[in-house]
């Protein structure tokens, strides 16, 4: 019986799989097109706000990059921000309503936006302006901490706008904690434990510190989207819209497509570069999972493993070089490197994560029996590079300036500029207003709703940096953890998981980069290492119980236990669990160190990953066998051991696994000879 199931499901494989086929050019983009305008508040009349504001922004932002200083005006750092505040913010009021059951339940017919949203637009834009005309002031005569009436009557206004632009771009929860780490400064006197302790402020000079302070709302964040976000955000939509995601996904089956468990390495590979465009995990499960989750589920996987491929591959978007997400930008600014250097030490780690999953779904493949598509039902590599050079070739310039020209945050407008002229002179691409008009939109949903996250998330870095507890917090707890790297590394990861069950990445990550990295890197932890571990484990919740975003939502569209997807899916993503302490303890694997060092790390963790993704999956690929019993905890010790830089580890990890391997060999010609030496008859009984 089982024999005759695992040949049902590769004659299925091989056979008729039509969910793998390419969707068709047109319907990709109006699937993109649809997800972009796909909300009745957005009117004729404010669709057209929302594009005006968009252009606006992105012009302010190319003015800035550019140094173009439109009209002969020079502008200043702080008003440009304001500006870009008054541009984007208010999207955020047009786009998402007060409640979120108005949004889900208004029927169509009732459409528009309502007159106190309109009433919050209207005043956060002459909010920003104001405190824009007046930016000079601001930084010349200390407005943070003594202002006129008008500016202090509207910081509190501009507080209050960005709270509740953080809660209806995010959630309740970071807006609460938001909310409470902006009024700390009241009270960080009379805490009583002395650690919390900090400089107090009264609730004027909070407000105006956190409107006009440079370490709030207009904080390092809120720099990084103004100085380089906006661009690669850009170019990411831009590079969705005029046929990027339809492209890839095409590429994908055409390169993984004929293996076996082809539909699900197709899954990884094209969930994967839509989510390195978009960011977010659960926008790309949602995206690309009504296409994918069926499509494995066709070819025989079951309905929990198809949910779980695409819930991993979706959360890996966000680690992956070029794009990546938008807390690889806010990284920039905290470490106080190029963008670069971040994508360059991503790579390595983001190889890891991905091969991980690429293992166990060919081993899950291998024991199921799941052949991949017949080569004639897939497009031919050499045609889907051809079609789709104006996207391999983005990317490639992309990443060639971005090594090559001395001002990376103009990169992505010239990239952008190449795109959108052959998306208008493409001939077999529809791009017509429509379209552009979608793509508009979208990038205003976009970013209105990125920049309503970061001036909110802006608000806990002025409230820590404000009382100065952001400094003795790390300094105390190096000293409660008595100088214990792996102690400390270990309950960074909790807490990064902790707080990335309730918080955006983001909100996060910028919490965890005041609070824990300085800990961490008082240790010994390299900066860049020491930063990415965190937005490593604050990205797991996406995959983990109990919260689980992603798998949970990938789970609705397999119709499978949103529980047992996020069990699976954790299994998949072990790299993104155990590749963290990796790097902490081992900076080679984020390219910090000589190109001997990083080589060498590299290769070691590449038989790591492999080791340990067999342990987990129980397939052997090397030996094309289920290894021994005894033989996955030596897979498994073996590549733990090879992640930690010295010598005696890398000996004993090698020599463990070289003896499962061992193992799993001697055991299959053991099994093939007993069945060599069984009677035809009995064969054929068993069979």
């Amino acid at each position: 019986m089982r024999t005759a199931t695992r040949e049902d499901h590769s004659q299925r494989g091989i056979g008729d799989e039509p969910s793998l086929e390419s969707p068709n050019e047109d319907d990709m983009q109006q699937l993109i097109a649809t997800t972009a305008t796909r909300n009745h508040r957005l009117t004729r009349f404010w669709s057209a706000v929302v594009i005006v504001l968009t252009v606006v922004g992105i012009l302010l932002s190319m003015n800035q990059v550019f140094f173009w200083n439109l009209g002969g005006l020079a502008i200043l750092t702080n008003a440009y921000l304001y500006l870009l505040l008054a541009c984007f913010l208010p999207i955020v009021f047009i786009v998402w309503p007060l409640r979120k059951r108005d949004e889900d339940n208004d029927p169509p017919g009732t459409s528009g936006v309502p007159w106190y949203d309109a009433a919050i637009v209207v005043l956060t834009i002459l909010t920003c302006l104001y405190f824009a005309v007046n930016g000079v002031e601001i930084q010349e005569y200390g407005w943070e901490f003594i202002a006129p009436v008008p500016a202090t009557i509207l910081s509190f206004v501009l507080w209050l706008v960005v709270l509740e632009a953080l809660r209806r771009s995010s959630s309740w929860i970071v807006a609460v904690l938001a909310l409470a780490l902006s009024l700390y400064p009241l009270t960080a006197e009379g805490i009583p434990f002395a650690i919390l302790q900090g400089i107090p402020y009264d609730l004027i000079t909070v407000a105006q510190v956190h409107a006009m302070g440079p370490e709030s709302i207009l904080g390092l964040p809120m720099e990084t989207v103004g100085s380089i976000l906006i661009g690669f955000l850009l170019f990411g939509i831009v590079l969705q819209h005029t046929g990027g995601a339809e492209f890839f996904h095409r590429l994908s089956m055409a390169i993984f497509g004929r293996y076996r468990g082809g539909s699900a390495k197709v899954s990884v590979a094209s969930s994967a570069t839509l989510g390195m465009m978009s960011g977010s995990a659960v926008s790309n499960v949602l995206t690309t999972g009504p296409m994918t989750i069926p499509a494995m589920k066709k070819s025989g996987f079951s309905p929990r493993m198809a949910g779980a491929v695409e819930a991993t591959a979706a959360s890996g978007g966000s680690i992956t070089p070029p794009i990546m997400g938008t807390v690889a930008f806010l990284m920039v600014s905290f470490v106080g490197v190029s963008y670069t250097e971040v994508l360059i030490a991503a790579t390595i780690p983001a190889v890891l994560y991905f091969l991980c999953i690429f293992v166990q779904i060919d081993g899950y493949a291998a024991r199921q029996n799941l052949a991949g598509t017949s080569k004639h039902l897939l497009p031919r590599v050499s045609a889907a590079l051809i079609s789709g050079w104006p996207y391999i070739g983005s990317l490639i310039v992309l990443t060639a300036m971005l090594f090559s020209t001395g001002s990376e945050a103009q990169v992505p407008y010239w990239i952008v500029a190449i795109l959108m002229v052959i998306a208008f002179l493409k001939p077999n691409l529809r791009f017509g207003p429509k379209e552009f008009t979608a793509m508009l939109l979208d990038a205003g949903k976009t970013l209105g709703q990125i920049i309503g996250l970061i001036a909110g998330v802006g608000l806990i870095l002025g409230g820590l940096s404000a009382t100065g507890v952001a400094l003795s917090l790390s300094r105390d707890l190096v000293a409660l953890v008595g100088d214990n790297l792996i102690l400390i590394l270990i309950a960074g990861a909790v807490v990064c998981f902790i707080l990335g069950m309730g918080l955006t990445i983001s909100a996060a990550y910028v919490f965890l980069a005041i609070v824990m990295v300085p800990a961490v890197t008082a240790l010994g932890v390299n900066p860049i290492a020491a930063h990415l571990f965190v937005i490593y484990w604050a990205s797991v919740s996406y995959i983990t119980p109990p919260v689980g975003l992603a798998a949970f939502a990938a789970a609705s569209i397999s119709k499978a236990s949103a529980m047992g997807t996020c069990l699976t899916a954790m299994k998949l993503g072990a790299a993104k669990y155990i590749v963290p302490f990796g790097f902490a303890l081992n900076p080679a694997l984020v390219a910090q160190g000589t190109l001997t060092e990083v080589l060498t790390a590299f290769a070691l963790s590449i038989i790591a990953v492999i080791a340990i993704a067999t342990a987990i999956n129980g397939w052997l690929p090397l030996v094309e066998h289920q290894p021994a019993w005894i033989a996955r905890p030596l897979l498994g010790a073996g590549g733990v051991l090879l992640f930690l830089p010295t010598l005696w580890a890398a000996i004993t990890g090698l020599a463990l696994i070289a003896a499962a391997i061992a193992l799993t060999y001697l055991a299959k010609r053991s099994a093939g000879a007993a069945s060599l030496s069984t009677p035809k008859t009995l064969q054929e009984d068993k069979v």
